[in-house]
């Protein structure tokens, strides 16, 4: 018993060790990275980011033990003794058929997921039978190989994780966050894009030697120790001692959050340990805003929003844009994949990489300070065409029953006008099929492409230039039937792996770089706006180009602004008078002012308001997956859960223009006016 139990602590420790190695040595390369902008840290930040990131790797080692505590449990020689080898063996069976012929909460999550577990199941069933009608020799060794496997994957799976967190920390500058659980639902194209984007045989190859050197090196003399396994004493002590530091484990990881809550991001996603990140924003993956923020007494709240907006109920209420008859003109509204304000000439960019977004910002009407809603599509999307303020959690457009509410589309396709959404890929992803089509719009996604209609794609879909053919043959249709057409138009080619057709532009397309992405992206919006001057609907469409977010979102405090700024200008030669826009305007704010200057009455529970509106406030939403911030002047007030808030105030600098300092003194008014609007949203708009 004692040599079983020895080896069983023997295992654990030095999995646990292994773990809190890569951590540390994690955490220096981190320190290093760019995404990392100070380091500027106390002696205390750097005890947390070191010892308390220790504990937690610790802690999250003692949790994953449990896959190979319970296989060594299962060792035993009993199982295939009669009557429980047959019991076993039918149960096994069972859950396989019933995996493979029924529909079980595996197909819930749609992709792979049931097929994976019919493979597992099989596999299980299979090798069980094999054991159970083979010599006990064969089962020794099946033991002692699984054994051996079960390392190697521990010790691979900590040597992955430590790579594949290296690579989410240079992309996004944090932890796994909901991002990294969000994509597990799209394994199609978030693995197609790891393959365009990175060396992946050689990284694999790498990591599958030094996995079997660290194996061979730490556990050589335990992988063939299997016989000790076998027997129940040990595992009469060892059992319930696991379970105890299982939950000790658990609790001190819990416990140990509180502080991760500090003013410094960086200290904080430092010292976490990703894996529990990760299933922190699993399980986080809808929060309710009553329950986690600060609140006001819904009658205030509401009274608030009922004054400012001239609204009743759900704040419903008729808008009516000015004087003169409604104009029909088409309106084609696109949204850029992740163009950041930064790229453009305009904002300080000295790269040449956005030369028709420049050039288009001096023959329209430009805005300067618009701020997305959030850091990805899905907010982006939800912002132009519900015009609200983002939900902490899920975007609407991800949540169940969102279909039949008050979109863009829905009251354009009211006013006789064909409605469509342009998607270069798959839009089942993001759950953007069922929400736009629950929403009024028609879809043409990549599934409507014929063969010949694409002369390039990559996982995300097709190249811009092959979309916007696609939207130009479609609308030149559309044009015919006499009525107007509402076109929102999403691209993909700014986005990782940033490839594109070869030949367009100055950057090579295989240089697989941002720049590349940004330029072509550019190049395809130009050659689109010149084939659509072609047409004969071109002289009455006013067109609406901003992007659905910036390129990243990482920085020193929760919500840096600089990181939120995006482009946004209307363009409609001979309507639109070039002038810009100079104050503080929301991504909510932009199709309301659009349909302003179409003179559209419309019944409306927008929360975005025309910048023509008379009582038009110069503010932003903008906001995290948990952090809603409300940006009004100078002052910019951030909600978070755990019913706390912060202010900082702009403070201009030569380097950032959005430089944030923390507020001397609260503005109470301003945190008021952020909890109403975003206390009032979420309960009008649950979902």
């Amino acid at each position: 018993m004692q040599k079983s139990i020895r080896l069983v602590s023997g295992l654990y420790l030095k999995l646990a060790l292994l773990t809190v190695a890569v951590g540390f040595a994690l955490r220096i390369v981190l320190l290093f990275n760019a995404q990392t902008t100070s380091l500027s840290f106390s002696f205390g930040e750097w005890c947390e980011i070191f010892l308390l990131g220790a504990v937690n790797d610790f802690c999250a080692a003692t949790v994953g033990f449990v896959f190979l505590w319970l296989f060594m449990l299962s060792v035993s020689r009993t199982k295939y003794t009669k009557p429980w080898g047959w019991i076993i063996l039918g149960l096994l069976t069972a859950a396989f058929c019933y995996v493979a012929f029924f529909n079980t909460i595996f197909d819930e999550y749609g992709s792979v997921a049931p097929r994976i577990a019919m493979y597992v199941l099989g596999y299980w069933a299979g090798s069980f039978a094999l054991r159970l009608f083979l010599p006990e020799g064969f089962r020794n060794h099946w033991t002692t190989v699984w054994f051996a496997l079960f390392v190697v994957l521990y010790v691979g799976a900590i040597v992955f994780n430590g790579i594949s967190e290296f690579f989410f920390w240079n992309e996004f500058g944090v932890r796994y966050n909901f991002i990294a659980v969000d994509y597990l639902v799209y394994t199609n194209e978030v693995v197609g894009n790891i393959m365009e984007s990175y060396p992946v045989v050689p990284m694999t190859l790498g990591i599958i030697v030094v996995t079997l050197l660290i194996t061979w090196y730490l556990f050589r003399h335990d992988l063939v120790r299997t016989e000790e396994l076998k027997g129940w004493q040990w595992k009469a002590v060892v059992g319930p001692g696991y379970i105890v530091a299982l939950l000790a484990a658990v609790g001190l990881l819990n416990f140990n959050t509180r502080f991760q809550d500090s003013g410094n991001v960086y200290v904080n996603e430092l010292q976490a340990n990703g894996l529990y990140k990760f299933y922190d924003a699993f399980v986080k993956n809808s929060l309710d805003y009553e329950q986690f923020y600060i609140t006001r007494p819904d009658a205030d709240a509401e009274a608030f929003v009922h004054e400012v907006y001239g609204s009743t109920g759900d704040n419903l209420r008729t808008v009516q844009s000015g004087e003169g008859a409604e104009i029909r003109r088409n309106i084609v509204l696109v949204t850029i994949e992740s163009m950041s304000a930064s790229y453009m000439e305009r904002f300080g960019n000295t790269e040449s990489i956005t030369p028709v977004l420049d050039s288009l910002y001096r023959l329209g009407m430009a805005f300067d300070r618009v701020y997305a809603t959030g850091n990805r599509t899905v907010r982006g999307l939800e912002a132009v065409t519900l015009s609200l303020p983002p939900c902490p959690g899920q975007s609407i457009i991800k949540r169940p029953n969102n279909a039949g509410m008050h979109s863009t589309g829905a009251l354009l396709r009211e006013k006789g006008y064909n409605v469509t959404y342009f998607y270069g890929g798959n839009s089942y992803f993001d759950n953007m099929e069922t929400f736009f089509s629950g929403n009024g719009y028609d879809i043409v996604d990549q599934k409507s492409y014929s063969p010949e209609e694409i002369t390039f794609a990559n996982i995300w879909g097709v190249c811009d230039e092959d979309a916007y053919r696609k939207v130009i043959r479609t609308l030149n249709e559309q044009s015919g039937e006499g009525k107007p057409f509402f076109a929102h138009v999403m691209t993909v080619s700014n986005h990782r792996p940033f490839t594109y057709p070869a030949g367009k532009i100055r950057i090579p397309n295989d240089s697989k770089t941002r720049a590349g992405g940004v330029l072509y992206t550019d190049y395809a919006l130009g050659q689109f706006l010149a084939e659509a001057s072609k047409q004969p609907w071109f002289d009455n469409t006013i067109f609406l180009i901003t992007a659905d977010h910036c390129a990243s979102s990482a920085g020193r405090t929760e919500i840096p602004l600089h990181k939120y700024h995006i482009p946004a200008l209307i363009f409609a030669p001979g309507f639109v008078a070039p002038h810009e826009v100079g104050g503080i305007v929301s991504q909510i704010d932009l199709m309301p002012t659009l349909l302003s200057l179409l003179n559209m009455d419309y019944d409306s529970h927008f929360y975005g308001r025309s910048i023509f509106d008379p009582g038009y406030i110069n503010r932003a939403f903008i906001a995290t997956y948990q952090d809603l911030g409300y940006l009004e002047g100078d002052t910019f007030t951030i909600l978070s859960p755990v019913r706390r808030y912060e202010q900082y105030r702009v403070v201009p600098t030569e380097a950032n223009p959005h430089h944030l300092e923390p507020a001397e003194e609260t503005d109470t008014t301003l945190v008021d006016r952020a909890v109403y609007y975003y206390q009032t949203s979420c309960k009008w708009n649950k979902r």
